[in-house]
């Protein structure tokens, strides 16, 4: 039942999504910026929706009085699409890092160029940061929060955290606060993976951290809250759903058996 309604989700899903960037396509570039960020924060919203009501998968997401008002960098943890889908209606106006090949998807590249995403060719290697910061500075100029994902990539949950240096670049060069984010989403929406566990993903907004550290203290404290606060909320995942799958990475952690 779970595989089918995971199955289910992924149709609609996509459906939904194709759906409504082809429903908007012949106007949303004319609209008012407020008016764009309602349909795309709806599609979230109903994108999340579907993903309770056929995967039977919930969402909660705490600790949004820790997120200051005005320009910010959200360093979430990344272990699946979900975080992406859940940050949107909860962040004024997120810009998110993403991979430059993303902005050559016909139509979905439109939109997220339009709404002022930040790609990233990481095969530059050394010229990227350079480019990442003309488009963050662009970004805080414009009021707009940051949105990255500090490891760069997915991981698995359980997986040893690999910071790469985006963060404190941003951190140094912008000086404007950063928001952790920690969360349990992997657990139950696997990367690579169409399975969807049914279960409540969580999330949570960490105090900030000012600007002003060192690199070392910066990416230590960072690194500490993501990660400890990522770890009980994974605790919780299991103390809420004791018959959740668990991975060899997951048991490692928790000092248990793989289910």
């Amino acid at each position: 039942m779970t595989l089918f309604r995971s199955l289910a989700f992924q149709v609609l899903f996509y459906a939904n999504l194709v759906g409504q960037l082809l429903l908007y396509l012949p106007v949303f570039f004319f609209l008012p910026e407020a008016t764009r960020w309602r349909i795309v924060k709806r599609w979230a919203q109903s994108s999340l929706w579907l993903l309770r009501m056929v995967a039977g998968t919930r969402s909660a997401i705490t600790g949004q009085g820790n997120l200051p008002s005005g320009p910010l960098i959200v360093a979430a943890k990344h272990q699946s699409f979900w975080e992406v889908i859940a940050i949107l209606p909860e962040v004024e106006k997120p810009t998110f890092i993403l991979k430059k090949e993303l902005m050559r998807i016909p139509v979905f590249g439109w939109y997220a160029r339009r709404m002022g995403m930040i790609p990233v060719d990481r095969r530059k290697r050394g010229a990227v940061l350079p480019s990442l910061l003309a488009g963050a500075e662009r970004a805080v100029r414009e009021g707009r929060q940051i949105v990255i994902f500090p490891e760069g990539t997915r991981s698995a949950p359980g997986a040893a955290p690999n910071y790469r240096p985006g963060i404190h670049f941003l951190y140094e060069k912008l000086r404007i606060p950063v928001a952790p984010m920690a969360l349990n989403s992997g657990l139950f929406w696997p990367r690579q993976a169409v399975r969807r566990q049914p279960g409540t993903i969580r999330a949570e907004f960490l105090e900030p951290i000012a600007p002003g550290l060192e690199r070392e203290a910066f990416v230590a404290l960072l690194r500490e809250r993501v990660e400890a606060r990522s770890l009980a909320l994974m605790r919780q995942a299991y103390v809420e759903h004791p018959d959740l799958p668990m991975s060899e990475l997951v048991a490692v952690h928790l000092g248990r058996a793989p289910a």
